[in-house]
């Protein structure tokens, strides 16, 4: 890039986990131009993760449904063009993220090229990159090519708060833990879900060994379904008090390992550095599982077709991971961080 100091808009949207996976790319970026102004538009309910990133100057909220509304995306054309970016980038590659970059009037519009270009997403960005990458977090850093990034060491450096980390550290404290797994058994795919069962019986066994599990949840729904699975598993699971994301990356962070699906927070217990079980059926770890050493991910077999037809399909997939090659590897992941 010409500029030395450029100003950098970053358009993902949503999800939690994508959100947690594209802040390599951001890491990157500052390493790149340490004097450069870097923006990211978030939905908000996605933002807690990325607020007070050490490598971000600014982060733009916009509610859900803010492309259906005429008002509001001309409210934000105003608000981008104010800060004269020289340089977007969409990882997201959707037609609603591909809006936005082009909305900022950035000249140099990077996005994705090919089947990754979805909903016409290249329409809108004009340095359109095919990437060769698996794995998410790889692809992303190759879209900075054109930027004169190399990837190099990839960091998430997600922010923990001084009050995160003393919430947790009471709770932690208040339970007498000296160590503990993360059971969650949160999903927004049906067809991701591992059964509460299974979690109930996990967590006995892990109980067996001295090891405590604490049960994570996000909202009405996966609350009632950590609910039961401490009820299946009695006193040998304790209910995860209600939080924030940043704190639940500060619960994660001090965790001896979590257990869970491919979701949000998967990808935040990874981030902070504690070695995941993740568990894989309509997704592929190789292509969006936790990033890095250390992890175990377990799959029966893949349960294809569209994103629709994997959204919507039931949890075939799930069901066929069996408690022992789960509590096998969680033994494994404990005896590794934890030596006898």
């Amino acid at each position: 890039m010409a500029h030395p100091n450029p100003r950098i808009l970053i358009v993902r949207l949503s999800a939690i986990g994508d959100c947690v996976l594209t802040t390599p790319l951001l890491c990157a970026l500052r390493r790149q131009f340490p004097q450069a102004f870097i923006s990211w538009v978030v939905q908000s309910n996605c933002a807690d993760v990325l607020r007070g990133h050490p490598c971000l100057d600014e982060l733009i909220e916009v509610d859900r449904g803010f492309a259906k509304s005429p008002s509001r995306l001309w409210k934000l054309r105003r608000e981008l063009q104010l800060r004269r970016f020289d340089v977007s980038i969409d990882p997201q590659g959707l037609f609603k993220s591909s809006v936005v970059a082009w909305l900022s009037g950035a000249p140099q519009r990077i996005g994705n090229a090919g089947a990754l270009a979805r909903e016409g997403s290249d329409w809108f960005n004009n340095t359109c990159l095919t990437t060769h990458s698996d794995h998410v977090v790889d692809h992303q850093l190759e879209l900075l090519a054109p930027l004169g990034v190399r990837a190099g060491e990839v960091e998430f450096r997600l922010p923990l708060g001084d009050q995160a980390r003393r919430t947790v550290g009471r709770f932690i404290m208040d339970r007498g833990f000296e160590q503990y797994a993360i059971l969650n058994p949160g999903a927004a795919w049906e067809s991701k879900v591992w059964p509460v069962e299974y979690y109930g019986q996990l967590a006995q066994r892990l109980a067996g060994d001295g090891i405590p599990c604490v049960i994570a949840w996000g909202g009405k729904k996966e609350r009632a379904w950590a609910e039961q699975v401490v009820s299946h598993a009695g006193v040998n699971a304790v209910l995860a008090p209600a939080t924030t994301l940043g704190e639940f990356a500060a619960l994660a962070a001090r965790a001896t390992f979590f257990v869970g699906s491919d979701t949000g927070p998967l990808h935040i217990a990874a981030a902070v550095g504690t070695n995941c079980i993740s568990l894989h059926g309509t997704t592929e770890p190789h292509k969006s599982g936790p990033y890095g050493h250390g992890h175990t991910p377990i799959q029966e077999f893949y349960q294809g077709g569209t994103t629709r037809q994997r959204r919507t399909a039931p949890n075939d997939a799930m069901r066929a991971i069996a408690v022992d090659r789960v509590y096998d590897a969680c033994l494994r992941t404990a005896r590794a961080k934890i030596p006898a």
